[in-house]
């Protein structure tokens, strides 16, 4: 999992998520806590799409590894 979330992704989430709760304590269920709440789902949608950036690269890699890999092989055998 650390492999994926970079520190300062934690971080705003946590932030964020801090935040938001201060918000609801403070000002109740009000109209300012839905501002809060899409503040803090954009947070989350963020470090969602960090994270499927992070997995994607990862298995583009290994492919583009085995392709190498395939290409060294056809090269040997000329």
């Amino acid at each position: 999992m650390k492999n994926h979330f970079d520190t300062g992704s934690v971080v705003v989430l946590f932030v964020t998520l801090v935040l938001f709760a201060v918000a609801l304590v403070v000002e109740g269920f009000t109209h300012d806590l839905l501002l809060e709440s899409g503040v803090f789902l954009v947070s989350v949608k963020l470090v969602m799409m960090s994270y499927k950036n992070s997995v994607t690269g990862i298995l583009l890699q290994k492919r583009t590894d085995e392709i190498l890999e395939i290409v060294r092989r056809i090269e040997g055998k000329k």
